[in-house]
């Protein structure tokens, strides 16, 4: 990696409270689950094919 950077995208949680709930409604409210992550993936590869 030092020598070929791999690009990335940050997914994580950004600074708020925590809050109650099953784990996928928490998932979905913070950004985590499947469908975000997919929107980062895209945005990498849009950024890589320039």
């Amino acid at each position: 990696a030092t020598e070929l950077p791999t690009p990335q995208e940050f997914v994580a949680v950004n600074d708020s409270f925590g809050e109650s709930g099953t784990p996928d409604q928490l998932m979905t409210k913070y950004g985590l689950d499947s469908v975000n992550i997919v929107e980062a993936v895209q945005k990498v590869m849009k950024r890589v094919k320039k």
